[in-house]
């Protein structure tokens, strides 16, 4: 049966930096029905049509300059399943005048259908000022898992928490009820995001988000696992897990992108059962 679309998810011209991305089931199969991009964002899509679709999205320049808005819509139709994860890391460049400079994200998700959402970090620059906003609409019986992270920027060259401002805010709803909402900002004009108070010592935040009827075992198996684990003094890893409506939250705090990459790969293994593969295998 058709979705009828609500308002947000409207197709759009496709007008600079606009993406949509609809995956359907097709002779029992998940397959791309229809794409479409503009510059500065692109989606690749090397896996087009299986037991679930993998889509890359990513920047003719290799990252987001000022004054660069972004915006993907996505559909996974009924009975589909997609993979979303991006090139590399999103790199926000420099922008001391403080131009717009940002990226939105639509998902609409079919009954029984399955979307893994795992885009690299969020790395921005020093002088940088960047914000996003997601929002996943779950139709009865649909799965999402979402990864949103980011990093301190180029913590090599010396650019800790040397941006200007960062916000991240992520929605989910279930058959129109909102079950998990998540908001983060830093902004250098409240004092440096790098302080002890702040982030401390640490160079990586990350949320992993388990929703919706498919992904109430592995929801189950995350907060097991997590509550086993003492707390240590001093560590370079921290970890934390609750949960939600209809599913859990994973948060880790890193001193590195490195260990909060594996972390985030070792709580995502049930994923490649479900993916058919590992999408992570060489990457992290």
């Amino acid at each position: 049966m058709a979705m009828t679309p609500a308002t947000n998810f409207e197709k759009l011209p496709t007008a600079r930096g606009h993406a949509h991305l609809t995956v359907e089931t097709v002779l029992g199969q998940s397959t791309v029905t229809s794409i479409e991009s503009a510059s500065p964002i692109k989606i690749l899509v090397p896996k087009s049509r299986g037991d679930s679709v993998w889509a890359y999205a990513g920047s003719f320049g290799g990252g987001l300059v000022a004054g660069d808005q972004t915006r993907i819509d996505l559909t996974v139709g009924s009975g589909a399943r997609c993979f979303l994860g991006t090139q590399a890391s999103t790199k926000i460049y420099r922008n001391p005048s403080r131009l717009p400079c940002s990226h939105q994200t639509f998902a609409r998700l079919g009954s029984n259908s399955l979307l893994v959402f795992a885009p690299d970090p969020v790395q921005a620059f020093a002088d940088s000022a960047y914000s996003q906003r997601q929002e996943f609409q779950l139709a009865a019986g649909a799965g999402l898992v979402l990864v949103d992270w980011f990093t301190s920027g180029r913590a090599a060259r010396g650019e800790r928490w040397a941006f200007n401002h960062f916000q991240s805010r992520n929605d989910v709803f279930i058959s129109g009820e909102r079950i998990f909402v998540d908001s983060v900002s830093l902004d250098a004009a409240d004092g440096s995001p790098g302080s002890q108070h702040v982030t401390g010592r640490f160079n990586c935040f990350a949320l992993l988000l388990l929703a919706g009827e498919p992904l109430q075992t592995a929801g189950t198996n995350l907060l097991a696992e997590i509550s086993t684990r003492p707390v240590e003094r001093g560590t370079n890893l921290i970890c934390g897990a609750s949960p939600v409506p209809h599913g859990a939250i994973l948060r880790i705090a890193g001193e590195s992108v490195e260990q909060v990459g594996h972390e985030l790969h070792h709580h995502l293994k049930f994923a490649s059962a479900l993916l058919g593969d590992d999408p992570w295998v060489r990457k992290w």
